[in-house]
C-alpha cells in the first residue's frame, strides 16, 4: 500500500514519487499519474518524508549530471517476469543503451522480446529504473511512457545520443561505450 505521495520539479516536468514503508514504489511523470499504484493512506511519516527527500536530492543530482546511479530502496510490485525485466534495467549502465532483444537475452528469455517491451512499458519507477535506456534493434528511439521527447532528453543527458554503442545488460561492466565513470 502506498503511504505517501510527493511531487518534485525536474527539468523534464513534475514527477510524483510514491513511497511505502519498504521503499520507493513509483516515480511517474504528470501525464502518467493514472498508472501510479494504489491508495494513499494517512499522513506521511518521517521515514516516508526522508525517503522522498533523498529521492528528490538524487534526482536533482542526476539532472545536474552529478549522479549516474540511484541508491534508493525500491518497493517494486509486479509479476516474477516483470521483476526480472526491471532488475535487468538497473544493470544497464549510465551512458549506454541496449535493445529489447538484448534485454530479453540477458534475462534468459531470448524469445520474449515483446513481453520484455510490455514489462518495460509497465515500469512504475521512471528514471530511477532506467527503461529509457532500451532502444529498438536498429537503435531507434521507441516507446517511453513519459514520451519520446523525455526519452531523448534523458539519453542526451547521459551522453547516449547520438547512440554511441550498446551494452549487454547481463554484463553491466561490459559497455561498448559508456558515460562518465
Amino acid at each position: 500500500m502506498v503511504t505517501s505521495r510527493f511531487r518534485v520539479e525536474t527539468p523534464l516536468g513534475p514527477l510524483t514519487l510514491a513511497t511505502t514503508v519498504r521503499g520507493l514504489r513509483s516515480v511517474t511523470f504528470a501525464a502518467e499519474e493514472s498508472r501510479a499504484p494504489g491508495d494513499v493512506g494517512g499522513v506521511a511519516g518521517a521515514a516516508a518524508r526522508g525517503l522522498a527527500a533523498d529521492c528528490a536530492r538524487q534526482l536533482d543530482d542526476y539532472f545536474a549530471g552529478a549522479r549516474e546511479r540511484f541508491e534508493l530502496p525500491l518497493d517494486l510490485h509486479g509479476t516474477a517476469f516483470q521483476l526480472r525485466v526491471w532488475g535487468a534495467l538497473c544493470e544497464i549502465p549510465y551512458g549506454a543503451t541496449c535493445s529489447y532483444a538484448e534485454q530479453a537475452a540477458a534475462i534468459g528469455a531470448p524469445a520474449a522480446v515483446r513481453a520484455v517491451g510490455a514489462a518495460n512499458a509497465r515500469n512504475p519507477i521512471a528514471v530511477v529504473v532506467p527503461c529509457h535506456r532500451v532502444v529498438g534493434a536498429d537503435g531507434a528511439l521507441t516507446g517511453y511512457a513519459g514520451g519520446l521527447a523525455r526519452k531523448r532528453a534523458l539519453l542526451t543527458l547521459e551522453g547516449s545520443l547520438p547512440l554511441r554503442g550498446r551494452v549487454d545488460p547481463g554484463r553491466a561492466g561490459s559497455a561498448t561505450t559508456g558515460g562518465r565513470s
